[in-house]
């Protein structure tokens, strides 16, 4: 750490939303094989929620923060590329920082963009979702052309990618639910065959992958929609709800696997990985063929941001102007989001 200082969104003890304050603290120096960055925004994540309230076990006082956008500021011993001022998305999750003036993240987990051709905004979207949707699919559930796919949580932040995510896979038929019919015709948007309530599962017919970030009921019930042979992928527990308990022997006789994803867990491990998938997510967004919708916040309103992720009121992204200014925005070009509260996208609306 240098003596310098700089601005920060930080979590002094755990708790409630209310419990996030500005601060200021000590300007991060790269380490070797480590980039720092000039933050313009940040992505606004269920996983901070979770750091916040203590679920995850962090030293406080913690900055969160699992993903960014920026300038890179300064490259850390023997790394060589992307150049000092180039606009990069990073991700951040390894050891969090991102909801501050400047955070350091392994070069790995970096990655340049086309400002001309990608907003700054969406950019800091997209190290978390969008990779997590191509690595989940490929790596994990190992997607073959033609499977079904179910996705749970289709108008949520990552399952608001994975649905297209899985056409470029090669997927077949590609279903989604969501647990308001509000949802249904945003989350049909992000390459969707079908969009569901959660309640309509048991006639949903049997899928080859499900993605399962809901718990509780819905991973009972998701189980029995797999085919033989099928593979459940479970990355996260948004209804809060009680553990539940999957037979080994009923996997033995039903031919079907449940595996876990955890993208903090994966980044540690496979930074090498996760950052060619990271290249792959931004190539598609740059490209249109994923969709990435934002609505932005000031970094001061990041407690606002929290309660709406929490209450299930979000569909798409939220993310945090930390210094815009940093960005160089050229204005409107594909793939950006909209300013404000003014996307359809982060609406007050009902739980996916």
């Amino acid at each position: 750490m240098s003596n310098e200082q700089m601005s920060a969104m930080v979590i002094p003890e755990f708790g409630p939303a209310e419990v996030l304050r500005p601060t200021t603290v000590a300007v991060p120096e790269p380490g070797p094989g480590q980039i720092a960055i000039d933050v313009a925004y940040a992505g606004a994540n269920f996983a901070e929620i979770l750091y916040r309230q203590g679920v995850v076990d962090v030293a406080l006082p913690f900055v969160p923060g699992i993903e960014v956008s920026g300038r890179v500021r300064a490259l850390g011993a023997g790394v060589e590329g992307p150049a000092v001022g180039d606009p990069v998305a990073a991700l951040t999750i390894v050891d969090s920082g991102g909801y501050a003036e400047v955070v350091v993240t392994a070069a790995d987990l970096v990655v340049p963009f086309d400002e001309t051709r990608l907003s700054p905004a969406v950019a800091a979207a997209v190290p978390s979702n969008s990779t997590t949707a191509f690595l989940v699919l490929d790596r994990v559930a190992r997607i073959e052309p033609g499977e079904s796919v179910l996705v749970h949580a289709a108008a949520g932040g990552v399952g608001s990618q994975l649905g297209r995510a899985a056409r470029l896979l090669g997927a077949g038929r590609v279903v989604g639910t969501v647990g308001s019919p509000a949802k249904k015709e945003i989350a049909r948007q992000f390459g969707y065959d079908e969009v569901i309530l959660r309640e309509e599962l048991a006639a949903a017919g049997e899928f080859d992958i499900v993605v399962d970030m809901v718990g509780g009921p819905t991973r009972r019930a998701s189980l029995d929609r797999l085919a033989p042979m099928g593979r459940m992928v479970v990355m996260g527990n948004a209804s809060g709800a009680a553990d539940v308990g999957l037979s080994a022997n009923e996997l033995w006789f039903t031919n079907r696997t449940v595996s876990g994803f955890n993208l903090a867990a994966f980044a540690a491990a496979h930074p090498v990985e996760t950052g060619a998938a990271m290249r792959r997510a931004v190539g598609a967004v740059t490209a249109g063929e994923l969709i990435v919708q934002v609505a932005t916040l000031a970094l001061d309103r990041a407690a606002e941001a929290h309660r709406r992720i929490e209450s299930g009121a979000t569909t798409g992204k939220l993310v945090l102007e930390v210094a815009p200014s940093r960005s160089g925005s050229r204005g409107p070009g594909p793939g950006r989001g909209a300013r404000a509260d003014q996307s359809a996208m982060a609406a007050n609306m009902p739980a996916s």
